[in-house]
């Protein structure tokens, strides 16, 4: 399990003093289609990656892009894009791994229904848990999902969970692999199903239930303008909307949302995201990005490993083995 408690190791995540009850309530009193009764349209784009593979940074173009006026990006507006499973979205105190991916599908129909469109971010595997799916055709819209070089992937893990190269590795191999960002009393409602990252891309890429754009993390800096054009034009498509893109408000979005600045943002105003280490000292979240290059950075046992085990998924995906 990946484990957040002050190092943010890989099993459990304590959140900051909040009771999952209070949270719980806070949310329900904000959260449109949160009522007791439901409305039938289901309308969900989802943003969707195994963790550490360029989630943020792509939310932080989306909400740019749909949610300021002219695409300048600002830390706020992440809040339109929130995680899912969460506390936040769901009406109980989950007990189990199995009670929280029976609420699943209950929780999304709860909380996401009405007019208006989704975006939500998940890490969760599409592949299914104790016999659970985790979404289905008719609560979904279309979902984009962002895969990184796991060879670069396991460097921000180690960074980012307090683990050793060794410990990621397991992780990623681990079809089992699960993730509880865990409250102050033992809710499940952040429960979520990963799987090994082979198993994790692989259930969003060959998924035929709706529509899936799916994206490499490294397009975002070597193909910048088409890759983030792609994306709004998908959004575009689900949403039935005939607007041509923003060519001004596009290049505003991709500027202030560009890593330099992401990273200035954080020094100069902090990031909720961010995590804390064993010692209590707050760890960088954009921390190497694009210079994370595992040509310079991976130990070669570790490199060995990785393209031996994922040769065929690394040759699936683009990824060169030797370079």
């Amino acid at each position: 399990m990946l484990n957040y408690i002050k190092a943010n190791t890989f099993d459990h995540y304590r959140t900051s003093g909040h009771s999952s009850v209070v949270e719980r309530l806070v949310a329900n009193e904000k959260v449109v289609g949160s009522s007791p009764i439901a409305r039938s349209i289901i309308m969900i784009i989802w943003i969707a990656s195994y963790p550490k593979s360029g989630n943020t940074y792509l939310r932080s173009f989306i909400s740019s892009y749909y949610f300021s006026k002219k695409g300048k990006f600002d830390f706020d507006l992440l809040l339109n894009i929130l995680q899912f499973p969460s506390i936040k979205f769901t009406k109980k105190k989950i007990n189990s791994e199995l009670e929280a991916s029976e609420s699943w599908i209950y929780n999304q129909q709860q909380f996401f229904s009405g007019e208006k469109i989704h975006f939500i971010k998940t890490h969760s595997s599409l592949n299914l848990h104790k016999g659970n799916k985790f979404t289905t055709k008719n609560l979904s819209l279309g979902a984009i999902y962002i895969v990184r070089d796991p060879r670069n992937l396991i460097t921000s893990m180690t960074h980012h969970y307090s683990l050793s190269y060794e410990q990621a590795y397991t992780k990623l191999m681990n079809e089992k692999q699960t993730l509880l960002e865990k409250s102050t009393d033992n809710d499940f409602s952040n429960f979520t199903f990963l799987g090994s990252w082979s198993s994790h891309y692989k259930s969003w890429k060959n998924n035929n239930d709706f529509k899936t754009l799916f994206i490499k993390y490294e397009d975002l800096e070597d193909k910048k303008t088409e890759t983030f054009e792609k994306i709004i034009n998908f959004i575009n498509i689900l949403k039935k909307d005939k607007l041509l893109v923003n060519e001004k408000k596009l290049k505003n979005s991709i500027n202030s949302t560009n890593f330099a600045n992401l990273r200035n943002k954080e020094e100069n105003e902090g990031f909720e995201e961010s995590v804390y280490s064993s010692l209590g000292k707050k760890k960088r979240f954009f921390n190497l990005g694009f210079n994370n290059r595992w040509q310079k950075i991976l130990p070669i046992n570790i490199l060995n490993k990785l393209n031996y085990s994922l040769q065929n998924d690394l040759n699936d995906l683009g990824y060169k083995i030797n370079e």
